[in-house]
């Protein structure tokens, strides 16, 4: 296939244009989101659900989460990311695969419908994981935009992917929050630099390959700006996969964490990577997609 978002071959930065939609659906009046939303998230690339889940199923979450950082020994070994130069849990990736609340959670209507729908296909999980950033330790996540990544790394073809990330604690302005410039998807920034063999395997803890160059970012930032969302658990933060994001390190004593997954549509599933060799593990790109049969009713059913 012709490369349409070539990266890290040129010896320059390039601001490439977008050759596909953001919204693929249709909208009506059965649509899981309003037209309002619909169109915002068209613009930005961003959109933010609230009151999404009833506090039995954001505390069952919360829960859980605690649980497999608590004891993560029954997990997949390759599965633990630690932050650099420590042994906090940064990430645990391939959760859906590894829990059932998680995976029970990935199918929710209210998180695959409105994937199916924003992406107008069946939709898949390409990547899952728990996110951690603890108090005082949380590092920093550079700027960077995930279709890059996808697109050079794992081999997914096209702009059809999209994010969301469920809050599992408070976020507020000063616990590294994820930070994210609205209206970067409708360009492809290019970045330069050869992608050295198994990168994934720094890289899920510092990206220094894939990342934008400064003057261009700078661009970015002063046409857009930077929205850092704030919310309460059960908010759901969702982003089109060629939105340019990062966050700052947690120095305060609050930790934050959220379940992430990515869906991708079956139509788009990954071939081979544009821009190594070698394409990443499984657990952190689903090469077989299986299509999500999204699921309603409660994740955690209320007591009797």
């Amino acid at each position: 296939m012709t490369d349409i978002y070539p990266s890290r071959h040129a010896p320059k930065p390039q601001i490439l244009p977008r050759h596909d939609p953001v919204v693929h659906g249709e909208w009506t009046q059965s649509a899981p989101l309003t037209r309002e939303q619909t169109e915002r998230f068209d613009r930005d690339g961003i959109l933010i659900l609230e009151d999404i889940f009833s506090p039995r199923e954001v505390r069952g979450l919360q829960e859980e989460a605690g649980r497999l950082l608590a004891d993560p020994s029954a997990l997949a070994p390759d599965s633990i990311i630690t932050e650099p130069g420590s042994n906090e849990v940064r990430s645990i990736f391939a959760i859906h695969d590894q829990n059932r609340l998680m995976a029970r959670l990935a199918a929710d209507t209210r998180l695959a419908g409105v994937a199916r729908f924003l992406l107008g296909d069946e939709v898949y999980v390409h990547q899952s994981r728990l996110n951690y950033k603890p108090g005082f330790e949380g590092k920093e996540f550079y700027w960077h935009s995930d279709f890059e990544t996808w697109h050079v790394e794992d081999g997914m073809p096209r702009m059809r992917a999209l994010s969301m990330s469920i809050l599992l604690a408070e976020n507020t302005a000063h616990n590294g929050p994820l930070m994210l410039i609205p209206g970067s998807h409708h360009q492809f920034l290019s970045c330069v630099g050869g992608t050295p063999d198994d990168h994934f395997r720094m890289s899920l803890k510092k990206q220094e390959f894939g990342v934008p160059d400064r003057e261009n970012l700078a661009a970015l930032v002063e046409r857009n700006g930077i929205v850092a969302p704030t919310g309460k658990p059960g908010t759901i933060i969702l982003f089109e996969c060629n939105v340019m994001h990062g966050s700052n390190g947690n120095i305060t004593p609050f930790p934050r964490s959220n379940a992430f997954f990515v869906f991708n549509a079956v139509s788009n599933r990954l071939e081979a990577p544009f821009g190594v060799d070698r394409p990443r593990p499984t657990f952190i790109a689903r090469r077989e997609p299986a299509p999500v049969a999204p699921q309603r009713g409660p994740i955690i059913k209320e007591a009797a």
